[in-house]
Parts: C-alpha cells; structure tokens; sequence
C-alpha cells in the first residue's frame, strides 16, 4: 500500500532538481529547487542582456527605386494606393500588426530561491549548469543577474524566457520524451548583494566577467543574461 501511494510522487518529482551541493558551500541564498521547459512566448519578454547591443550594419540605399521598370523609365502609379479606402485599410493593418506581439520559441528556466541569511537580497548572480548524460564533457552554462528583493527566510519564484537552448546541440526527439533528460543539472550562486550594501561572492568567481551588471545601479526585479 505504501509503494502505491509514492508512486504518484515519483512521477512527478523528476520535473524538479534539487541542488544539494548550494547548501554545502554555506551561500546565504540557496536554490531550493529548479527546472527548465520549452516554451513559447512573445518576443518582448526575452531576458535582456547585460552587453550593449552590437551597431547594426546598415546597407547603402539603392538609388534605383523597386518600384523602377527594368528599362529605366518611370513606373506609372497604382491609382488604387491613393484611394482612402485602401490607405486607411493599410493603416489599420499596420496597427493591428504593431499591437500584436511576435511570440517566439524558447526556453523557460525557473529557479525557486530561498534566502538563509538575516539581511534582505536585492540582487542574486547565479548560473545554470547542464551536462550531457551520455557525453559528460559536453557541459555549457547560462548565466543570469536578477533583481529578487527577497526577504530573510522567504522564498521566490524566478522565470526567465531565453532564446538559449540548455546545450549548444539538443536532440528535438529526446525532447519531447521529456526535456529534462538529457542533462545533469545544477545551479551555483555566485554572488549576492544585499540591502545594506553587503556582498556575498564565491571565492573562485571572476567578478569581471559580470562587471556590466556590477555596475547597474537600478534595483528593478528584473533578470539579465551575461
């Protein structure tokens, strides 16, 4: 009778990995819990990077319109462009396009904070880690910085909606066996910042490496990768 009833438990743990190793290193704030999922959502809400975005190229215009004849001679006008039926349609479907948000395919990563210290956090840097089951030395990582405001002894959900997939090669069919089964998985916190202007960092961590996100000084709940 006792293995029935922990078999709907069984079944339903594996969504979720728990990080044991985070409370042996003694970090103030501990992921308690983690998991990550395909999802799909509207373009806007991809976590925003730390670096600035690169200057786009832009390409010299063509001083010969589409629109021109392959001759040379001018092209003679649509009169139905100047019609106010088929401008105002043309607006009200650039407006219908604008208002609609582009949804995109990503990944979901969700993290379940807790914070074991006295002070409240305002600000957690912490990476997600995979490796390959089948090839361990395949590993990769996902970094964030994300405002939590969390208080001493609570806990907090955390989602971020990233473009990055888990691995830099991820097979679609094991996919959709079950996304979590591909990767040994953990979570390391790797610096803390607290309210009273404390901080908390991991010994071997290069605090260069996030010193765009160091220097931010909005404490918005908001998540940026780096």
């Amino acid at each position: 009778m006792l293995s029935l009833l922990l078999l709907p438990i069984l079944l339903v743990s594996p969504f979720w990995r728990q990080n044991p190793s985070v409370a042996a290193d003694h970090t103030p704030v501990v992921a308690v819990s983690f998991r990550w999922f395909k999802d799909r959502q509207a373009a806007d809400k991809v976590v925003m990077s730390a670096r600035p975005p690169q200057p786009t190229t832009i390409e010299p215009t063509n001083s010969i319109s589409r629109d021109a004849r392959t001759d040379g001679t001018k092209p003679e006008p649509d009169p139905n462009r100047e019609k106010i039926e088929t401008r105002s349609a043309s607006l009200d479907q650039i407006a219908q396009s604008a208002s609609e948000s582009h949804r995109i395919d990503g990944f979901t990563y969700e993290i379940k904070f807790k914070n074991l210290d006295s002070r409240q956090a305002l600000k957690i840097f912490w990476e997600y880690q995979f490796k390959e089951t089948v090839a361990p030395g395949n590993t990769s990582r996902h970094r964030f910085a994300c405002g939590v405001r969390l208080k001493p002894d609570k806990e907090k959900v955390i989602q971020i909606f990233s473009t990055l997939s888990p691995g830099a090669v991820i097979n679609v069919k094991n996919l959709s066996k079950g996304a979590n089964r591909q990767f040994d998985e953990s979570v390391v916190v790797d610096r803390i910042e607290f309210e009273d202007g404390s901080v908390w960092q991991r010994p071997d961590w290069n605090v260069e490496e996030a010193k765009a996100v160091v220097s931010k000084r909005d404490r918005a709940e908001v998540c940026r990768s780096f």
